[in-house]
């Protein structure tokens, strides 16, 4: 017992020393994690550790996804869900298809099934890995991108090994794949919706934050617990509930409890990547040792790893490349309907205006309500803020290079390599493949990412990015100045009494609702950038937080 706390409380120490010292040292902290497990893992304690892969896939990826979906800006992932589909479901597929041949030609005896089960496993990114990404200049578009890849292509890859697990005992039917896939997500979607919807229900009837923090650490396996027993993907759940649970967050939960799921979440995310990232290279003696007791090649298995690396960044390569040439005809033609669109915006920014301009687009005719025309307005300013978005912000070679070079493996797959079953050909061998190319691509990958997006990156119009903030910010709080204003500020006596003091308090929380609810319009539009958007909330929460302390300090 001694023994363990003792491993659990250097693993701590551990974890927040790679944080601290790695970007001093310019080496991503899960890079130095990793090594540091390696080291570990030939120390005698550490000889019969055998860690469960099961805990990995359903006990620490559920809230890890769930975290980082709940802090991703939906808008964005709204506006690249078409390229984030494809890099989650097609990319998926075609890359483990062509590792699958590899595999099949490399490693005698194992065939093409076992090899497109193995491709399965290496061929998902890792959302956890990706994470270094957001530690450099990269584009926001190339972040908000990769991260959605990540939170979803892990049920593609797991239910396509499934399949080819199956098809090494049976027939494989495609149809068969499509509907176990489309059952697999629709299933999650449903379960991760209703999930977060009762969630919230529940929580926003307590007030203790803490109480509400720890509610919310119990969402990702609400979500994904279900998922998984009926057959569905429970990653996929606790994804939707994450999104879900980060929209509806803002207007359902009160400030002080945001900002405890906040600072809460953000600690159990560092230990959780970080205990990822080590038992990976804890786990490195052991895989040895079960190879070289089926008498095979280490050596060969590390190089046949390192070819399937190379495969799976020709074919993110191949895929890519089409995917910002379909964009960027997209992006022409949306600067051709610009003007349109916005003359249209300033037609609707009068009630009469906006009533002529949805009789004009009606074309079912069908008698208008006022909810219709609102909508058709709120409509109509989400596409002029989306045209702007990718007008703003084009994807070049810069951001091509950075999606392809960016798409690292991680512990994902070290832990779906471990969940073949025993009578898997050579299976000691597929594992270390696996595990190999996850270390690989942390190391070749990660190490180089910052170096190489500083290399690409074009030089940057200090003036010009100060000039832009400004007039976001200016337009922002144009918007909270005229949203504050609808609310009437109450009488002012001149005597200093509880009830007007009450009063008072009363106002100001009513304006900062009212502010609230403005930006958080606005943030449903995606008329705001999501960083500047979220400090404003940011900054309101703590002026609500700040006013009700000051008034309990009172009574």
């Amino acid at each position: 017992m001694t023994e363990t706390l003792v491993i659990l409380v250097l693993a701590l120490v551990v974890i927040a020393f790679a944080t601290l010292v790695g970007p001093k040292l310019g080496v991503a902290a899960p890079l130095v994690l990793v090594l540091a497990g390696v080291g570990a893992s030939f120390l005698p304690v550490f000889a019969s550790v055998e860690i469960e892969p099961e805990w990995i896939l359903a006990g620490v990826l559920p809230p890890l996804l769930y975290s980082s979906a709940v802090s991703m800006p939906a808008m964005n992932f709204r506006r690249e869900f078409g390229a984030i589909g494809g890099l989650s479901v097609v990319l998926v597929v075609v890359t483990s298809l062509a590792l699958g041949l590899f595999f099949m030609v490399v490693i005698p005896d194992l065939g093409f099934a076992w090899g497109v089960a193995l491709g399965a496993i290496i061929s998902p990114t890792d959302a956890v890995a990706t994470s270094i990404i957001k530690r450099t200049s990269v584009s926001k578009r190339v972040v908000a991108i990769l991260d959605g890849e990540s939170l979803l292509n892990d049920a593609t890859a797991l239910v396509l090994l499934r399949t080819a697990i199956v098809a090494t005992a049976a027939a494989f039917s495609f149809w068969g794949t499509v509907g176990t896939f489309a059952y697999s997500v629709v299933v999650a979607v449903v379960i991760g919706w209703l999930a977060a919807l009762l969630g919230l229900l529940l929580r926003r009837r307590i007030s203790n934050p803490t109480v509400n923090t720890v509610l919310s650490f119990t969402l990702p396996f609400v979500a994904s617990i279900p998922a998984e027993v009926l057959g569905a993907s429970g990653l996929v759940a606790a994804v939707v509930a994450g999104i879900v649970t980060g929209i509806r967050a803002p207007r359902d939960l009160t400030p002080q409890t945001r900002l405890s799921d906040s600072q809460n979440w953000r600690t159990v995310e560092l230990v959780l990547e970080g205990a990822v990232f080590l038992t990976m290279g804890i786990q490195i003696t052991s895989i040895l040792a079960d190879v070289e007791r089926e008498h095979a090649g280490i050596g060969l298995a590390v190089l046949i790893a390192a070819g399937a690396l190379v495969i799976t960044l020709l074919v993110r390569a191949a895929y890519v490349g089409p995917l910002l040439a379909v964009l960027a005809w997209r992006s022409r033609r949306l600067a051709r309907v610009k003007d349109r669109v916005q003359g249209m915006q300033e037609r609707i920014s009068s009630p009469e205006g906006a009533e002529e301009t949805f009789a004009e687009v009606n074309r079912r005719r069908r008698p208008r309500s006022d909810r219709d025309i609102q909508r058709f307005v709120s409509r109509v300013t989400q596409v002029v803020a989306d045209v702007e978005y990718f007008l703003r912000a084009p994807l070049g070679w810069r951001e091509g290079t950075a999606v392809v070079w960016a798409g690292m493996r991680g512990a994902v797959t070290v832990a779906a390599a471990q969940t073949l079953p025993e009578g898997t050909p050579q299976r000691p061998v597929l594992i270390l493949v696996a595990f190999a190319v996850a270390v690989l691509s942390l190391l070749v990958q990660g190490g180089t990412i910052g170096p190489l997006l500083k290399r690409i990156s074009p030089p940057v119009d200090a003036d010009a990015v100060a000039e832009q903030a400004d007039e976001e910010r200016s337009r922002l709080f144009e918007l909270m100045r005229t949203s504050g204003e609808t609310i009437q500020a109450p009488t002012v006596d001149g005597q200093r009494t509880p009830e007007s003091f009450e009063r008072a308090k009363q106002y100001q929380l009513a304006v900062i609702a009212a502010q609230r609810a403005a930006l958080l319009d606005a943030r449903d539009n995606g008329t705001f950038d999501a960083d500047v958007l979220e400090n404003a909330l940011a900054n309101l929460d703590a002026s609500q937080i700040a006013l009700e302390m000051r008034a309990s300090m009172a009574e």
